[in-house]
């Protein structure tokens, strides 16, 4: 977590991170609400009203006062508020669930429009309007090429460049309030737009203008984004680099309606008012930084679906897949197969939409969808955490999900022809609530016993001679917090069927802290010896390998003469210089013995599959295969319980 403490650095910190989407709105966002219609007073000054408006109770005052309020231990986001409500309610769960699967929806959407948007300015360019064209096979080639280096990028890291991301926004931001500024005196009366009469007027008064809001909402969308990096900035860096960057994008949209009144044609025909609105000596330039603050845009939504991956796998949302930290801070993520599920879906939106233009209904849609559940959050929050007045608390939350389900709608007649975004969202909810689900039922199963009422038996079963040996080190990976518990399966895989002999009996319980380079651990012996439990405390940028920390072990404890073993230290013989030890894991299947109903069918047999396709043990702790055992444990959750079997006598 960054300092809360206010610096110029810290503030080009948040310029860089926290703004890349809302900040990239203006190429598109008063673009969508005049559309292919005809450009009048009461359109410009209503569409302009309503993003003001929608700016301040939405952005403002939702997010960047109220939300913001919601941190935990200083990290922000749809999970980590999930976190600090979840005991209040059980079904949070789903909303907490709804709300991610859209941010990651958000995610795939965002570089393809923020990309498109900005080459598409190229079309303003003389002698490239011919080519630049929105749809055109080189306008999407040039796109693709983008994304797809942005992606190969991920995996050395943003720390190299990432210090220039702050820099590039804070010309953006300017470059944003400047010209805008420039254009507002060509139309000063725009200002009267401020009045919120004119938001009301386009709703109500203007044909169709109920539908505009779909439009409108673009200029917020990022918003829910800002919350997600709080813990990259901190609390009071946010908010006071939000009063800069809110002016500029302000003075830009009103700048943009200013040139809308004054430029010739009563239609756009294709034009984009933010690149219309740029003095042409600066036109190319002004594309230049435009994609810059594009890709940076794209940076920070690609970063945080690092993070809310990172944050789901930790709550048992999704399956384990690699994680690597590119740099030595932790913010900085990477995981490897939702870089190549990101960078394909990227590319299917640019293939399937062609243009910007297309993107933005759909984009929108999502975004409603993350703001209702945060919303759903945010009021058990303020109840029962904070502990503010009913009253109030209902109604705030009432204005705010009045304006979400009302862009919510609004957003809806999109969703025609656009069902490829839906399915894939679809895809991701599926995925994350079968997780969850089934973990829930798994965890159910696990039962940890005493490890001191077993601890005389498996001193009699190391010295048993009657019973084979199975190996000198026998190591089981467990899960259990306390050093006098363990899993109940572990001491069935011991002492059933075929008992283990073994000369002493490792539990080791690995812990990852949130250092880079930790490495270290404690031992608690349990039976001289015989039994001992170790936790591995290992640094989140370290790649675990147990095996390796399990030899180092064993030579420090015979070293310092703890470990007093009667064979030679680390179990070799003249005949085979390596150490005698195996690593036991237990892995469940699903059993024939189960009954299920219709849910629990579906969910577990497609929890089972992406088990075959997740992360195995063996690569998640860093241990060898032949040194590794692997048992299966049959799960039996919903037992058969009247079964109809009759014995046939032969005469």
């Amino acid at each position: 977590m960054q300092s809360n403490k206010i610096t110029t650095g810290s503030v080009l910190i948040a310029f860089g991170i926290i703004y890349g989407d809302i900040g990239t709105s203006p190429l598109y966002a008063l673009k969508a609400v005049i559309g292919t219609k005809q450009i009048t007073e009461d359109l410009v000054y209503g569409g302009v009203s309503a993003i003001f408006w929608t700016l301040l109770i939405q952005t403002t005052i939702k997010y960047v006062w109220l939300t913001l309020k919601a941190d935990n231990q200083g990290e922000g986001g749809i999970f980590s508020l999930y976190a600090l409500v979840k005991k209040y309610n059980k079904k949070l769960t789903i909303f907490a669930l709804i709300g991610a699967t859209a941010l990651l929806a958000d995610g795939i959407l965002t570089p393809p429009i923020s990309v498109s948007s900005a080459i598409e300015g190229l079309g303003n360019v003389e002698g490239l309007n011919t080519i630049f064209v929105p749809g055109s096979k080189i306008t999407i080639a040039v796109i693709i090429i983008i994304l797809s280096l942005l992606f190969v990028f991920q995996h050395f890291g943003t720390h190299t460049i990432g210090k220039y991301f702050g820099k590039i926004m804070s010309v953006w931001f300017s470059m944003l309030f400047i010209v805008g500024f420039y254009n507002i005196f060509h139309h000063i009366e725009i200002l009267k737009s401020l009045n919120p009469y004119y938001a009301y007027k386009l709703l109500v008064e203007y044909p169709g203008g109920f539908w505009i809001l779909s439009a409108v909402f673009l200029c917020t969308t990022g918003a829910e984004a800002l919350y997600s990096d709080l813990g990259h900035c901190g609390l009071k860096n946010i908010r006071i680099s939000w009063f800069f960057v809110k002016i500029s994008l302000l003075t830009n949209y009103l700048g943009q309606a200013a040139w809308l009144l004054h430029q010739p044609s009563q239609y756009l025909d294709g034009k984009n008012p933010f690149f219309g609105m740029t003095p042409e000596w600066f036109l190319l330039p002004s594309i230049i930084i435009a994609t810059l603050a594009a890709i940076i845009a794209s940076q920070a939504l690609i970063s945080g679906s690092f993070s809310l991956i990172n944050e789901a796998i930790n709550l048992n949302f999704w399956p384990k897949v690699a994680v690597s930290q590119p740099s030595e801070s932790k913010g900085q993520l990477y995981i490897p197969s939702i870089n190549k599920l990101l960078w394909i879906g990227c590319v299917i939106v640019v293939l399937y939409f062609q243009s910007s233009e297309n993107m933005e209904g759909i984009y929108g849609f999502f975004i409603t969808i993350t703001m209702l559940m945060t919303t759903v959050l945010l009021t058990f929050f303020l109840l029962y955490k904070k502990k503010w007045n009913k009253v109030f608390v209902y109604s705030i939350i009432s204005i705010f999900f009045t304006i979400e389900i009302t862009f919510f709608i609004s957003n809806l007649i999109k969703l025609k022809d656009n069902y490829i975004m839906l399915f894939c969202a679809i895809i991701i909810f599926v995925i994350m609530y079968t997780w969850w689900y089934a973990k829930k039922i798994n965890n159910k199963l696990i039962h940890f016993v005493k490890l001191n009422d077993h601890l005389k038996m498996m001193s009699e079963l190391g010295a048993d001679y009657n019973i084979p040996k199975f190996s000198t080190h026998l190591i089981y990976i467990t899960k259990a917090n306390l050093f006098y518990e363990i899993e109940e399966e572990i001491i069935h895989s011991i002492f059933s069927k075929k008992p283990k002999r073994a000369d002493v009996y490792w539990f080791l319980k690995i812990y990852r802290t949130n250092e880079p380079y930790t490495l270290n651990y404690t031992v608690k012996k349990l039976v001289n010896d015989t039994v001992i439990k170790v936790n591995i405390n290992i640094g989140f940028k370290i790649q675990p390998r147990t095996e390796l920390y399990f030899k180092k072990v064993v030579k420090d404890l015979v070293k310092s003469e703890e470990l007093k073993l009667k064979i030679t230290p680390d179990g070799s013989t003249k005949y085979n210089p390596e150490p005698d030890f195996k690593f036991i894991t237990i892995e469940k299947f699903l059993s024939v013995e189960n009954e299920f109903k219709l849910k629990e069918d579906f969910f577990l047999n497609i929890y089972f599959m992406l088990k075959k396709i997740s992360q195995k043990d063996e690569d998640t702790f860093g241990l060898d295969k032949d040194d590794l055992i692997k048992e299966y444990k049959p799960l039996i959750y919903s037992p058969i319980e009247n079964i109809t079997l009759t014995r046939h006598y032969n005469d």
